[in-house]
Formats: structure tokens, sequence, C-alpha cells
């Protein structure tokens, strides 16, 4: 079957924004998207597994597939002419677009994220969150997640999957047609589960030792309910997050002892996945953080690589965490 009149992501774009130069940043993002699935599912074959003999910004090993993941993205980013600070976990600074090639969108982007479960072919993602310029500097990516006018992701997988959302907007999914090259409108105005969904915890219980008490509560809590729920954790954020939007549940990922500030990246993890999640109409939460629980998508990270927690899911999972904190004399957001 052939569609004559494909949605496409193109179109999408340019019927849902009157910005020229947003209509070119997506479709960028969107070719990069293209060719860093293609580097993946050649990788096999094309020996890219394995390591590149470096460290990125964050400390982590990179992979090769880091590494080019990040060349591809940068290099179309730079020369699309809309885009003037670019962050990405790979690198330690900022990079600075040439003058002659600036435009007004500074672009935060984690280019391959879960890049650790490459080689043994598990899902991978690419994450990205969009700020509109006011200096021209890296300050102008140290604002508050308010300030963020898009975001998305997108899931390497059995198929290529882009969700992204518009400040304001309706959260929207494309999936990549290797026929035709292009990125066609398959998830139309996607809702976290209204009545919670599955019955789904997602986290790395190797950590349990360190989490606070509150955290470990709630999560015995979901393993010995009534209705026991299921543990599933990939390990790649956008996986679980990509799992917990369309089937329901909770992902939790938070600050503990071992890592006070928790492990994901605000800038270009938590900040880009709060906005998605929020306007799916689930709960994108700090939870205990800095001594108060808050939103994700308030924080104003103080530094690019700057950490954050976060708990996202719906109210009735959420909710329980909520409750774990007010048993423990923890003051807790009205859901």
């Amino acid at each position: 079957k052939f569609d004559v009149d494909a949605p496409t992501l193109s179109r999408y774009v340019m019927q849902n924004t009157k910005d020229h130069e947003l209509t070119i940043l997506l479709n960028t993002l969107a070719t990069s998207f293209k060719l860093i699935a293609s580097a993946v599912g050649r990788a096999g074959v094309a020996q890219l597994y394995g390591l590149a003999g470096e460290v990125n910004s964050t400390g982590d090993d990179q992979k090769k597939l880091d590494v080019m993941s990040n060349d591809m993205m940068i290099n179309a980013l730079v020369h699309s002419g809309v885009c003037c600070v670019l962050v990405s976990e790979e690198n330690e600074e900022p990079i600075i677009v040439p003058l002659e090639k600036q435009g007004k969108f500074c672009v935060a982007f984690d280019p391959l994220d879960g890049s650790s479960n490459i080689d043994c072919n598990v899902s991978v993602g690419t994450i990205f969150s969009v700020f509109e310029k006011k200096e021209g500097t890296v300050n102008d990516l140290l604002r508050s997640g308010a300030d963020c006018i898009c975001a998305g992701y997108c899931a390497y997988s059995s198929a290529t999957e882009l969700v992204f959302t518009f400040k304001g907007g309706t959260v929207e999914g494309f999936c990549l047609d290797p026929t035709i090259g292009e990125f066609v409108h398959t998830r139309v105005n996607m809702k976290f589960p209204s009545d919670g969904g599955k019955r789904i915890y997602s986290c790395n219980e190797g950590n349990f030792v360190h989490w606070d008490q509150p955290i470990k509560d709630a999560v015995e809590e979901f393993k010995h309910s009534a209705k026991p729920y299921s543990a599933r954790y990939v390990g790649s954020m956008v996986a679980d997050i990509h799992r917990t939007l369309l089937y329901g549940g909770i992902y939790i990922y938070p600050a503990d002892k071992k890592s006070p500030k928790g492990k994901l990246r605000c800038l270009y993890e938590g900040i880009p996945m709060a906005l998605i999640i929020e306007q799916a109409g689930g709960i994108a939460s700090t939870g205990l953080f800095e001594g108060k629980i808050g939103r994700v998508a308030e924080l104003t990270p103080d530094s690019i690589h700057c950490k954050c927690p976060i708990i996202m899911g719906g109210p009735r999972d959420v909710g329980i965490i909520y409750n774990c904190y007010k048993k423990h004399g923890i003051e807790t957001p009205e859901l």
C-alpha cells in the first residue's frame, strides 16, 4: 500500500509554525536523525562497535558511534544557518557557530543517549532542547526550562521514531519510512494514559541502598501492593521514557547519597523530557532536591553539563511517591 498523501514531518512543521528558521531547524535535526539511524543500523557490519579511546564531558567512555553521531549533529546544525550556540554531552565546552552562519536558536543535545547499550544492540536515542538566542553566548542556554521553545527525542530501534513538542503545543510522533526517507506522522496528539496506564515502575534498583527512605518506601509499595507493579528498566533514557509515555507507569532516577544532584543531565535530558511528559498530561518532578520538591521544567541549569533528579509518570504513580514523602513530613505539591 502506498500513501499518495503522506503526512510528513516537513508538512507538519510548516503548517504548525510560521517561523521559517524553526522549520529549517527541525528539518536539519531530522536529517541528523536519519544519518544516525543509518549508522546505528549498520554498526555491526561497519565495525562501529567498541570504544573510541576517549571520554566525554561527563566522564563516560566514548563509543565510536557516540563520536560519529556527535559529528553528524554538529556539522548539520552549524551549516543550517539558524543556530548560534550548541551544547553537546560529548563536548566539554559549548560550540559557538561562526558569525557568518549564525541564526537565532541555541540547541542542546545528547547525540546518542544510552550508548553503553550499543554493543549489545539495545535501543538508543537522541534527545534535544531548543532555546531562542538572547546574547548569543552560552548564557542563552543557562535559563529556566520554562524558556525551552521546543524539545524532542528520536529512538533508534526496530523502527526510528521521533517525538517532539513545541512549547504550549501537543506532543506528536513521527516514524521514519525508509522507503521514502521521510518521517511520517503516525502518533497524533500523544497523551499519557489518563488512568495511569500499565502498572510499571522503571528504575535502577542497584542504587536502592543509596536512595532516601521515601523513595525506598514507594518502590516497596509498587512491588508489594494488592496488584504488584512490573519492573521494566532498559537503561536508555529514551527507551524508558518512550515506553512510559505510551504505556504509562513511572520512571524514577532520584537524587541519592551517591549522586546528590541526580545522575541525568538537566539541559539535554531532564528539561526536554519534562516538557514532553508535561505536555502529554504527565508529571515531571524532581523528587526531593535541594530541600524541596519541584518541577524539572522549572529548573535553571547552573552549568551546561549539570545534573538533576527525575521522577516522571502520571498522577496515580507520582502520587504514591508524594504520599511517601508526606509520611516523612516533607511538603509536596498538589497533583
